[in-house]
């Protein structure tokens, strides 16, 4: 069960998948996931982990409620 916090980009992307979404893909500077018509940037791979404040607005972006996001 993920929590709202810092995450790991591996992991957000396992959690994306089992949301639904595909990818990654390789595009422009970032690469991103897809869910229909809907495409998610994701932020380039780094060293440290996805703080709290980008991961809420990548959920929001990708539609995604914290509920359905901590019940994973």
């Amino acid at each position: 069960m993920p929590v709202i916090g810092p995450i790991k980009r591996s992991e957000l992307i396992r959690y994306l998948r089992k949301l639904g979404f595909s990818g990654p893909y390789s595009g422009g500077k970032h690469q991103f996931m897809e869910k229909g018509d809907l495409t998610l940037r994701l932020p380039n791979p780094h060293k440290s982990d996805i703080g709290t404040g980008l991961l809420i607005r990548i959920l929001k972006q990708a539609g995604i409620k914290k509920s359905d996001w901590m019940n994973l």
